[in-house]
């Protein structure tokens, strides 16, 4: 089977909505609301995905793109949290950090701060497989 490249884009998004939101998952990832967070964009980005794969057109584009957007800003998000949280950690245990050291305590810290950026990298996956996509052009009546 040969697949194009928007098809092999496509098929890795999704791979890693799947992948992400198992993850989550298990590492249950639901104690607090913006734990929620991340798992509520993936669900709608699936499906998203799903109405693209069946009924593609520019809505079902459209809504994709806004998916997509939605989890760069759900992964600047969870940055912010896992890196807030990490801070407020690494000041109760030594409250004379500050400077970079609290910033590469905070980095380091319990919360991966940078495992956001998995659905960031994800979403800005996305909006590139939507660049020129068939999908964005509308035909007009008795164009081919």
């Amino acid at each position: 089977m040969n697949w194009s490249l928007r098809q092999i884009l496509f098929a890795l998004i999704v791979a890693g909505i799947v992948g992400l939101a198992a993850e989550l998952l298990l590492l249950e990832h639901t104690e607090s609301w913006t734990q929620w967070i991340p798992l509520v964009v993936l669900l709608a980005g699936f499906a998203s995905c799903m109405w693209l794969l069946f009924r593609p057109g520019p809505l079902a584009l459209k809504t994709f793109q806004v998916m997509m957007g939605s989890f760069v800003v759900a992964g600047v998000a969870g940055f912010y949290f896992h890196y807030a949280g990490n801070v407020e950690f690494a000041i109760e245990r030594d409250s004379a950090l500050s400077g970079a050291r609290l910033v590469w305590e905070a980095l380091r810290g319990a919360t991966p701060s940078l495992a956001p950026g998995a659905l960031a990298q994800l979403g800005l996956l996305g909006l590139a497989y939507t660049y020129a996509h068939p999908a964005s052009q509308r035909t007009v009546s008795g164009d081919s």
